[in-house]
C-alpha cells in the first residue's frame, strides 16, 4: 500500500529539512551557498534539494519568523508553493526589509516547509450566486 506521506528527497550539498521541535509544523530549508541580499532587494536562495511528493500535497514555503523578527528578511512570495509534480531545485526568494545587507552562509536555515493537502474542485457556471450577510465592499 502506497504511503501518502511520504515524501522523496534528492540532496545536493545541503541539509536534510527537519523540525526543530516535537511541535514544530515546518521542516527547515537552509541555504546550500553563500549569499548576500542588499538592504531592500531580493534573491533567490538555493537550498541544494529536489522533492518527489504525492499527488494530493502541495508544500508551503514561509518564513522563519526569527530572521523577520531580527533581521527583517522574509520570504517574498510567501508562502511559496511547491507542486507535487515540481521536480526541480527548491529555492527560496528571499527579501531585505532590513537596514543593512543580510549574509546567507551554506547551511543557514532561511525558511521552512510546511506540507498541507490540496482539493481540487471543478467549477460550475451559473448566473447568480446565492446571497449571504456578506455582500460586495462588506
Amino acid at each position: 500500500m502506497e504511503n501518502n506521506n511520504e515524501v522523496l528527497i534528492q540532496i545536493n550539498d545541503s541539509k536534510m529539512p527537519v523540525m526543530a521541535t516535537p511541535g514544530a509544523a515546518g521542516y527547515d530549508l537552509c541555504a546550500s551557498e553563500a549569499v548576500t541580499i542588499k538592504s531592500g532587494e531580493f534573491e533567490k536562495v538555493p537550498t541544494g534539494i529536489r522533492i518527489s511528493m504525492p499527488m494530493g500535497l502541495e508544500a508551503q514555503v514561509r518564513p522563519r519568523s526569527g530572521l523577520a523578527a531580527k533581521y527583517g528578511v522574509t520570504v517574498l512570495n510567501a508562502p511559496g508553493t511547491i507542486d507535487s509534480d515540481y521536480r526541480g531545485e527548491i529555492c527560496v526568494i528571499l527579501i531585505n526589509h532590513g537596514k543593512k545587507d543580510f549574509v546567507i552562509e551554506p547551511g543557514m536555515r532561511i525558511a521552512q516547509m510546511v506540507f498541507a493537502k490540496v482539493t481540487q474542485v471543478e467549477f460550475k457556471e451559473v448566473k447568480k450566486l446565492d446571497e449571504t450577510s456578506r455582500g460586495e465592499g462588506d
